[in-house]
């Protein structure tokens, strides 16, 4: 079996903000200390969700840096190091090894996009720079470019090549890949409505947004999978279908900003080009929210 990084649900945790548009370390702390307490079993930082590419080197340092000392070995700590600069990537890689990470999730490079071949040789740059595990990301609505299954199997040769965040939303094209890599590599979710999905095809959980809102309750769905309650599990991915599709109704991380700060736990600031959500898809949030028994500021 790879290296098995965490099993369960890692948040793909935001970074907030302060009105002067610093990193709010205050209530990222806070943030921290809440996701572990409600039994999270990994945290991802400073990637999509946290803003990573709007993140300047020196702060997407920090924020690495400050969710290592803080989760203090409590959960597994994954940084987002993926750049469309396979340079800094690998720079980056470097660094969060150093500040004691678990695992680096290196996502495809976006807008210079990659060839198959290029992408078999990028990672197995980050893979023998980093002394980490590293996860790859998958996600091409967002990059422009799919990981192939044949691809997959080729970098599942690199021993420091762990797991897969797939993306992609391709049930088919995942039972390829899972076909061909067998366990070599550890197959995550990254998409919330396809968590119990994944798992059927032998996924171990999945790098969550939802979870953002409800780290307590999407933990449940794979703690009800790997009890063999898959009927319990369904159950629950099921039941929150509204609140997933309203954390996607605008580009992510805009609406979970702006549920997180409902919540009171950041403010409700995002960085250009991304802006607050519009008002009448924030109520849809708001109203999907409080049907899950969420307490919201309006």
């Amino acid at each position: 079996m790879a290296n098995e990084v965490f099993r369960g649900i890692a948040t793909a945790l935001v970074t907030p903000f302060n009105e002067d548009g610093s990193v709010d370390f205050d209530s990222y702390g806070k943030l921290i200390d809440w996701q572990i307490e409600q039994g999270i079993n990994a945290l991802v930082i400073a990637a999509t969700s946290g803003e990573g590419p709007t993140l300047s080197d020196a702060e997407h340092k920090k924020c690495i840096e400050f969710a290592v000392e803080r989760a203090d070995h409590r959960v597994p700590i994954i940084a987002g190091t993926g750049s469309n600069d396979t340079n800094y990537g690998l720079q980056l890689t470097r660094f969060a090894c150093q500040a004691g990470v678990d695992a680096c999730l290196v996502v495809t490079p976006y807008y210079n996009k990659a060839t198959q071949n290029g992408l078999v040789r990028m990672y197995n740059e980050f893979a023998d720079v980093s002394t980490k595990p590293i996860i790859i990301y998958n996600v091409p609505s967002r990059t422009g470019v799919d990981v192939k299954p044949e691809t997959y199997a080729k970098l599942a040769e690199h021993e420091n090549i762990a797991g897969i965040k797939e993306a992609n939303g391709n049930l088919s094209e995942i039972l390829d890949t899972v076909s061909m890599v067998g366990d070599k590599l550890t197959l995550y979710s990254g998409n919330d409505d396809q968590i119990v999905p994944i798992l059927s095809l032998g996924g171990k959980g999945c790098i969550s947004v939802l979870s953002n809102v409800l780290p307590k309750e999407t933990v449940e769905i794979t703690d009800r999978w790997f009890a063999g309650d898959v009927a319990g599990a369904a159950e629950l991915q099921i039941r929150f279908r509204d609140l997933i599709r309203a954390l996607f109704c605008e580009v992510n991380p805009i609406p979970v900003k702006a549920a997180v700060a409902a919540m009171g736990r950041c403010k409700n600031i995002v960085r250009a080009p991304m802006y607050p959500m519009e008002e009448q898809n924030r109520q849809r949030l708001l109203a999907a929210m409080r049907a899950q028994g969420v307490e919201v500021n309006d």
